[in-house]
């Protein structure tokens, strides 16, 4: 019985060997944006960009988001529920929306009134369903600040449909001259 356990030992430590070795699935958050305002909740939405290193397009099994704010402040939790799954040999961008409602924000205000922005925090898990090793969780943390606009900022725009009203006249005096 002894040569039978010495026999299992050495294949499992030689699996776990290769499995250390081998290639995993990385993954980046590019950017957090704020996609939408509502009255009851602020949409983010992630960019993750997640590269498979197999032949295979590798099934992801669900994502798990963990918003904070203010430091350690817990503001949105949830998870997204078979979203896709990644292209072989390629790098697949990943959107991971997050809800967090006004009333977690408003539990906030400290931070925002020290700078009038919101620092947050967010951790994703990419669970995913890897042939032989089974479930893989992707672990990722990526860290910035929304700045609030001022009443200043809200009365004069941020110049985005001055510049784009400017151009649309340029381009529209452009096209008589030609006329002419």
């Amino acid at each position: 019985m002894d040569y039978v356990d010495k026999a299992k030992n050495y294949v499992s430590e030689k699996v776990a060997e290769k499995v250390a070795e081998m290639e995993k699935p990385e993954a980046t958050v590019m950017e957090v944006d704020v996609k939408n305002i509502n009255f009851d909740s602020i949409s983010y939405h992630a960019k993750v960009s997640v590269t498979n290193p197999y032949n295979v397009p590798i099934p992801i099994m669900e994502i798990a988001y963990v918003v904070k704010c203010g430091g350690s402040r817990i503001v949105a939790t949830g998870t997204i529920p078979d979203p896709g799954s990644l292209k072989a040999k390629t790098t697949t961008l990943v959107d991971v929306p997050a809800k967090v409602p006004h009333s977690a924000i408003l539990s906030l205000v400290r931070d925002i009134a020290a700078d009038w922005d919101i620092d947050y925090t967010l951790e994703l898990g990419f669970i995913i369903d890897l042939p032989v090793f089974g479930n893989f969780t992707i672990p990722l943390t990526y860290s910035g600040e929304y700045k609030l606009p001022t009443l200043s900022d809200l009365w004069r725009g941020d110049g985005e449909e001055e510049k784009e009203e400017k151009e649309e006249k340029e381009k529209k005096e452009k096209k008589e001259e030609k006329e002419k």
